[in-house]
């Protein structure tokens, strides 16, 4: 496994890291037991870098993360969980002082750890941004002062509520951004923010390098927020490479993963075969010419997106102007 420094925090985290969301039964029920031989298989394999969210699973994911971790050297891995978001279904996000710090005492218990590596403000396209600069960070800080984390980040999907957010900042007041669903086969997007990031000595953490599920056999599942033109050109990606013999989820793992500049990128799964087989692909570089065929397979969506949250908070759309690019305020 190779590792990367995560920005100016000193942390050297596995280039493949582990998302806890499937760990909640975001995307099938769960078995504890297939939780926690998932999460030793991760561990065993060289991962080290851990990331969770009471909102998973309301707080489920939380929960059986920590039962796996019980009796594990803290020093063997890296943690980081998230304030703000507890219910996407409910809509349930609360960025307030009192919330925030009774979420991370919260999260501490169910993970039966002291404190986390990286804590995070979760899905800010859905906050007052004016909250999270004023009340949610300043709150997050003190929390650090008292022990309770190293390390503070946000997290979103619109690309740009990262600048509106650290532009106003003071230096080192946000040590991270996770970014989802902008750095795979078929959206580099996040790549144009990450001189900017750089500049910021924040530190990049990738998610989603199969689009929540758009480049895998299985398909964007029936809540995904891409629109039609997305899903259908991602599909013919992927039985191109069932016609081609090609293992997509190994390409866009290797493909996202493969990039310098983003120090870990997340998957998620419940199932310890299928993190043993991600972490194999990682130990070998991807094939140039099967991930040429690829690319030119979507070339016509090429960074089309998709965005949600707050009006002021979406990217805007690229692509065609029907429901090929969803607006989803969910």
């Amino acid at each position: 496994m190779e590792y990367r420094k995560l920005g100016n925090t000193g942390l050297e985290v596995s280039v493949l890291g582990f998302g806890a969301s499937s760990l909640g039964g975001v995307f099938h029920q769960v078995d504890v037991a297939d939780c926690v031989q998932t999460v030793w298989a991760a561990l065993d394999g060289g991962i080290n870098f851990f990331d969770v969210s009471p909102a998973y699973g309301e707080t489920l994911a939380e929960t059986n993360l920590g039962a796996a971790l019980t009796g594990i050297a803290r020093d063997r891995y890296y943690l980081a969980t998230k304030v703000g978001s507890y219910s996407e279904a409910k809509g349930d996000y609360d960025y307030s002082a009192a919330r925030t710090e009774r979420s991370l005492h919260e999260s501490l218990n169910r993970l039966g750890v002291d404190y986390v590596d990286l804590i995070q403000c979760h899905d800010i396209e859905f906050a007052d941004h004016r909250q999270i600069v004023d009340e949610t960070l300043p709150t997050l800080h003190r929390l650090k002062q008292e022990g309770l984390a190293r390390f503070i980040g946000i997290t979103g999907l619109p690309l740009r509520v990262f600048p509106n957010v650290l532009d106003v900042i003071g230096a080192n007041t946000v040590d991270t951004i996770l970014s989802f669903c902008h750095y795979e086969l078929n959206d580099d997007s996040l790549l144009g923010l990450i001189p900017y990031l750089a500049k910021k000595g924040v530190g990049v953490i990738n998610a989603s390098p199969t689009g929540m599920g758009l480049l895998t056999p299985q398909g964007a599942p029936s809540w995904h927020p891409a629109g039609g033109v997305i899903i259908e050109g991602c599909r013919k990606a992927v039985e191109y490479c069932q016609r081609r013999g090609i293992n997509i989820l190994k390409l866009a793992i290797q493909f996202a993963c493969s990039q310098p500049d983003i120090a870990t990128t997340l998957v998620s799964t419940a199932r310890p075969s299928n993190i043993r087989d991600n972490i194999a692909y990682v130990g070998e570089a991807p094939d140039e010419s099967l991930l040429a065929e690829v690319l030119e397979v979507l070339k016509p969506i090429h960074n089309f997106n998709f965005t949600r949250g707050r009006l002021e908070h979406r990217d805007l759309l690229v692509g065609p102007a029907d429901e090929s690019n969803s607006s989803a305020t969910a």
